[in-house]
Formats: structure tokens, sequence, C-alpha cells
């Protein structure tokens, strides 16, 4: 079997499937992970939740900040940005089914020897707790309460994780990690609102998986999320977010979990939207 891990696609199909053929991908023999950030800013997100919802076993995608995002604008609880790329699933005629089959995939995955998520984790957690906490999450996107939790889902604070929080703070704080996290600070503070590259940390601030003694450190993780960072292959952290959507590449690693072995296959990609529009 081959284990393959993509970064961001953000409706950007035709180098989806541009991709796929590269690898010579066989849903019979192979697994795919998807790194979050299916859907939004690229031209056909409709195509690729498609494509994806057809590999059915075959393929595990991890919900990101836009998967998320399209789910609140659907309920009607947020409003389409300017840039916002959606209407080609909020029109399609399949609409439901592919909302429906968006609600039920993951925040977090351990297997093959990673845990992978769309964009870190805080430095109090460790592995348990984190497959615990994205559970939680999971189980409120896939119930009865879908709508009135992302009614509550979008904010920045709490700004720091506690094993007391509760109820929408609680749930708030694990979203923010999971799907939209790059900088925090030793104590675990999640600074949000920077951006950049690790270059531009801000004061107090540094990506979350060089945050010393970070509890998770000892399991290899594989996210995307951050374009600016690009292609990161580190034996602990492997970065695979290189900017499809802004004109860079669409990236796969081929993993080996028995030998460790890795290969990186990238397709170009048309720019389908520039930084900062």
């Amino acid at each position: 079997m081959g284990l393959y891990l993509i970064g961001d696609v953000q409706g950007c199909d035709e180098p989806l499937g541009r991709l796929l053929d590269a690898v010579a991908f066989s849903p019979s023999r192979d697994h795919l992970v998807v790194l979050g950030d299916l859907v939004n800013r690229g031209p056909d997100s409709r195509g690729v939740l498609r494509r994806l919802a057809a590999l059915d076993g075959a393929a595990t995608c991890l919900l990101g900040n836009h998967d998320l995002s399209l789910l609140a604008v659907a309920h009607g609880v947020r409003r389409p940005r300017a840039d916002d790329t959606l209407d080609g699933v909020l029109q399609a005629p399949d609409r439901a089914a592919l909302l429906d089959w968006l609600r039920r995939q993951p925040l977090a995955v351990h297997a093959h020897g990673l845990l992978m998520v769309h964009a870190g984790v805080l430095p109090q957690w460790d592995l348990a707790q984190v497959l615990a906490l994205a559970g939680e999450v999971e189980a409120v996107l896939r119930g009865p309460g879908l709508g009135a939790f992302l009614a509550q889902m979008y904010g920045n604070q709490p700004a720091q994780w506690s094993d007391t929080l509760a109820g929408a703070d609680r749930l708030r704080v694990v979203v923010n990690a999971l799907t939209r996290l790059r900088f925090c600070t030793v104590e675990g503070e999640l600074l949000l609102q920077a951006g950049g590259g690790p270059e531009q940390a801000p004061a107090g601030g540094m990506p979350w998986f060089d945050v010393p003694g970070r509890r998770t450190a000892g399991t290899p993780m594989a996210f995307g999320h951050w374009s600016q960072l690009g292609l990161l292959l580190r034996d602990d952290a492997i970065g695979l977010d290189t900017g499809c959507v802004w004109g860079g590449c669409l990236s796969a690693l081929r993993y080996d979990a028995a030998s460790g072995a890795r290969e990186v296959i990238q397709v170009g990609c048309p720019q389908a939207q520039r930084p900062g529009d």
C-alpha cells in the first residue's frame, strides 16, 4: 500500500487530479490523507469534494478552517467573504450530500506513526488529549447541534487552553488550535492574528512546532495551513501547504511508515488568487 499526504487543495480540483495521476494513485491499493482546506479560493470546490468523497475508504480528509467556514456559510451563521468561491458547492444539486459528507470528516488522525492535523497543536496537549479533544468537536459537528455550534465557533478568545474550559469556549480553543494555529507562546497562548513566515514571529511567539517541551514532540506530525512556511520536511514535523491556490505547487508526500522513506511529488498550479486580494 502507498500512503500519500497532500497539502491544502483549496478548491483546485484540476491540479489535484493531475497530482493523483502523477503518483498513479489506486483506491484499491493506496491511501490518501488530505491535510485540510479542501475548499475555497480555488475555482472548483465542488469538484474537489465530489472527487474525494468518491474515494470513500481510500481517503482520509481532515477539516481545515476553510472547510468549517463552508459549513458556517451554508448554515447561515457566517456571510461569505469577497474572496470566497463557495457558490459551486452551495448551489450544487448534491449540496446536502456534499455538506453531510464534509461535516463527518475528522479534525485529527493518528495513523502510520503520524499525528495529522490541519494547522497545529498546543504545547500542553499530548497525543491522547489531541485526539480526545478533536473527538469532542467531531461529535458536535456530526450531531443535531451543528448550527448552534457554528454560530459560536468564531473568535480568538479564550487565547489559552485550560482543562477547566467548558462549552463553547472549550470547543473554540480546540478548533482554533487544530485549524488556525501558526504561532504561540511557550505558555501556549494562541497568537492567531500573527501572519507571515516563521521569521516574522511576533514578540514572545514562535512556530507551534518549535515550542520547547511540546508534549507531542515525540510523535511525528504532518500538517498544512501555512503557505508562507512552505514545504517543511523535518523528522518531527512535515508541512505540506505549498500555496497551490496562490500559483505555487500542490504537494504530495509518499510516506513509508516502516522505513521512514519519503518522496515529494509536486504539480504546478495556475494562480487562482493573489495574496492580499
